[in-house]
């Protein structure tokens, strides 16, 4: 019998799907969404609160449940026990971005009558993330489709590596991944920008993304300001901009003089830690080190902030 996958993650049904194994799929998270036509397939979770808002209401009902010791999303059980899973692909890297792993274990034990195999991926890093390639790969029994997108991405980063290191210009870069309160980018972001020969210095590699003030942006000058707000589409991320305009000192910023602010789209790329993660990598080079990689920025996914 064919093995049957459910995916809680947009990420994760991404690297099912690039490992070939779409047909294996049974369930999936409300969120996924690529590739096309994915959400055919039953979703298995849903949200406990209204993503559509503004960032700052998002984020009061988001606290407003951790601070209760709540998950911000919830296991669909009736959808779970049809689809039957004998896979199932969660994360335990970030408390709002998908169903807690101990949920999901107690979802599991009462919907399905056993201890269904769960495989959840904790990336912080760039090598986490093809990491976790190799897990969802080995737990499959996809090695070589594992391997062949391991080697493919290492590629690409390398390339990127390889001309950025050349580049003439080391722009200071701040990436925002949220506005209300304004977060700085943390986790695999900052390699992406030194990897392009940009620098970023308001996080760590592989640490958390943080909040921030916005004199600590003011404070860091930065030449180039990417608004990637975690899960928003550009549409979402047009509607928060005129905010900005407002923040005291936006308009003395060396980006906003230079016209060099561009939104990009956080839901696809940035925020996802997949296969695309590799396309994100490309969209931060192009942006930050236009002249060395604007070829390489995928269509639509970016705009640029007037």
């Amino acid at each position: 019998m064919a093995q049957r996958i459910a995916t809680l993650l947009p990420s994760a049904t991404e690297i099912v799907c690039a490992l070939g194994l779409e047909e294996r799929l049974v369930g999936i998270s409300h969120e996924c969404d690529f590739p096309p036509g994915i959400d055919r397939l039953p979703a298995l979770t849903r949200a406990k609160i209204d993503p559509s808002g503004h960032s700052g209401e998002i984020d009061a009902q988001v606290r407003s449940l951790v601070d209760d010791g709540l998950s911000v999303y919830t296991v669909l059980e009736d959808e779970l026990r049809r689809s039957a899973p004998d896979l199932i692909i969660t994360q335990d890297q970030c408390e709002v971005c998908a169903v807690s792993l101990e949920e999901v274990r107690e979802s599991a034990r009462r919907t399905l009558g056993v201890d269904a195999e769960i495989v959840s991926l904790s990336p912080n890093t760039l090598d986490d993330i093809l990491g976790d390639f190799e897990r969802v790969a080995g737990a499959t029994d996809s090695e070589q489709a594992g391997r062949e997108l391991i080697a493919d991405a290492r590629e690409r980063l390398e390339r990127i590596s390889q001309a950025g290191a050349r580049a003439r210009s080391k722009p200071r870069v701040a990436c925002i991944e949220w506005l209300d309160p304004p977060m700085v980018a943390g986790n695999w972001v900052p390699e992406m920008v030194e990897a392009c020969g940009g620098v970023y210095e308001l996080a760590e590699s592989g640490a958390h993304s943080s909040t921030v003030t916005w004199n600590t942006i003011a404070d860091f000058a930065p030449e180039v300001v990417i608004v990637m707000p975690c899960g928003f589409d550009l549409e979402q991320t047009r509607r928060e901009l005129p905010g900005l305009k407002e923040v005291p000192g936006w308009s003395d910023l060396p980006a906003v003089r230079n016209r060099r602010v561009y939104s990009v789209d956080g839901n696809a790329y940035l925020n996802r830690p997949g296969p695309r993660i590799i396309d994100s990598a490309e969209l931060v080079a192009g942006i930050v080190q236009p002249d060395l990689f604007a070829s390489l920025i995928p269509a639509g996914s970016w705009e640029r902030v007037d």
